[in-house]
């Protein structure tokens, strides 16, 4: 039974928004949008033209020539406005997050709590953080000071697996410190993004052109990427993507901040609390059907914390209860897409044709009451070795892979190895274990008897390696990337 009442069933062909007005594009081509717990099309997207891609950038770029000039304070008070938005229909919200992308309400909810966190910090400190720097007579009669000035129109194109989270990890600091935004979300999931601009046209009353929103496929990201009056890209996504877009930036000489792919590990020591750590396990590993870039994929038991912590962890990943987000008593939700669900299906194949052990086949879940829907429950491989696909390639599903470690040292090698560098875990009663394991190991998100390694938004969100491209990071450090420096060397006679 469904614990929540569904905002609507269709919500149509979706509209570009630009010059802070709906509009429909006249793109022929439109991809549908689905509800992945039945398989049905919930809506469409166009892949927005060109053209229509550079009126958008063309209207944030002339509001942001009004914008960069509307004094601070009155900036921050819309954003006030935008978090009370938020705030008020953050229950709505969640459950459309849950129509398209899968994840359970909870974890919607939570998603849209992220979000606001955001708004949030960029009120408290963008004022700071714009605060330039001066010194007099650095030589006789010259003063020197440094002024932070907005960078411009910025692109934002984020991903399917957070659609309300990710576009707020930037937003709300572009227009703190006087940018304006054209956003692209993913196509896979717009309709949350599209919800929420919907209630800010209505209630937020932004001036027009400050957020501008585009839909569609690669070739919109390059145009939006490579218009001339876009200055900067903000991106999260896959690290093959990633890199194109980083590659593409670099040529055209404009600031890039791109998170991009995971394969974090988890790491148990023998004397973790074993009960507390295989509840933080689980939620790390099967939340949001493993569609999170802070996700552990790897579960790394050291010495004897194997026999302690491996029977349980499949033990309890057996009882999860799949089914649709809305409905009570449900832990997991289904794979965003076909496409996603087929991915882990190949993984599951690879694992079992290069030798290791399936321990627990989330393919023989059988959902009743959703027989259409793309589910596949929690999946766990034992005997696996570091040169194993699993352990080496990003699956972004509910898939652990248990890999043995005869000691810390081993087991940091196992981490440092890797080609990503998002997020990692220990777990551990020693704070000298806990020391070495965060100063040695090479990654960006470290949880200390965490399992979810999420920093909060006033926090950067780290990444290293092949999991970020550019050079400052997300949520707050937002801030840096959207400003630019101009050095004032002055002299009055």
């Amino acid at each position: 039974m469904s614990i929540l009442k569904e905002v609507q069933s269709h919500y149509g062909r979706l509209g570009l928004y630009i010059n802070g007005e709906f509009m429909g594009s006249k793109s022929s081509e439109d991809i549908p949008v689905f509800n992945p717990a039945f398989d049905k099309v919930i809506a469409q997207v166009p892949n927005t033209l060109k053209e229509e891609v550079d009126e958008a950038v063309e209207s944030a770029y002339e509001a942001y020539l009004k914008w960069r000039d509307t004094p601070i304070p009155t900036r921050v008070q819309y954003l006030f406005r935008i978090k009370e938005v938020l705030e008020r229909h953050k229950d709505e919200i969640a459950r459309i997050i849950v129509q398209n992308h899968g994840k359970i309400y909870d974890e919607a909810l939570g998603e849209v709590r992220r979000a606001i966190e955001n708004v949030e910090t960029a009120i408290g400190v963008a004022h700071l953080l714009q605060k330039g720097e001066y010194l007099e007579n650095v030589a006789g009669g010259i003063d020197e000071y440094l002024v932070r000035e907005p960078l411009g129109v910025a692109a934002i194109i984020s991903p399917f697996n957070f659609p309300v989270m990710v576009p707020f990890w930037f937003i709300p600091y572009a227009l703190a410190v006087g940018d304006t935004v054209v956003v692209k979300p993913s196509e896979i999931t717009p309709v949350p993004f599209h919800w929420v601009m919907k209630l800010l046209h209505k209630e937020a009353r932004l001036p027009p052109g400050v957020i501008n929103v585009v839909y569609g496929l690669g070739d919109v990201g390059e145009a939006l990427i490579s218009h001339k009056k876009v200055f900067g890209v903000a991106f999260v996504g896959s690290t093959r993507v990633a890199r194109i877009i980083y590659r593409r930036v670099g040529e055209l000489g404009k600031k890039a901040l791109l998170q991009a792919g995971a394969k974090n590990f988890a790491v148990v020591m023998p004397d973790a609390k074993m009960d507390r750590t295989v509840t933080n396990l689980i939620s790390s590993f099967f939340g949001n059907t493993g569609q999170r870039c802070l996700a552990n994929s790897i579960l790394v038991p050291v010495g004897d914390s194997y026999e302690k912590v491996v029977p349980k962890f499949i033990e309890i990943a057996k009882q999860l209860r799949l089914g649709y987000g809305l409905d009570e008593d449900v832990d997991i939700g289904p794979m965003v897409s076909k496409k996603s669900l087929e991915r882990v299906e190949y993984y599951i194949e690879r694992g079992l044709e290069e030798g290791a052990k399936l321990s627990l086949d989330g393919r023989e879940v059988k959902v009743e009451d959703y027989p259409n829907g793309y589910f596949i429950g929690p999946t766990v491989f034992e005997d696996v070795t570091p040169d194993m696909t699993i352990a080496k390639e990003e699956i972004f599903g509910p898939v652990a892979s248990v890999i043995r470690a005869s000691s810390l040292d081993e087991a940091i090698e196992m981490v440092n190895m890797s080609e990503y560098g998002n997020a990692t875990s220990i777990f551990t009663s020693s704070g000298e274990v806990a020391r070495k394991y965060r100063r040695s190991v090479n990654v960006g998100n470290i949880g200390i008897n965490i399992g979810i390694a999420a920093p909060m938004a006033f926090f950067p969100f780290g990444g290293r390696k092949e999991s970020f491209f550019g050079v400052v990071h997300g949520q707050v450090d937002s801030l840096d990337f959207f400003t630019d420096k101009k050095i004032v060397i002055e002299r009055w006679w």
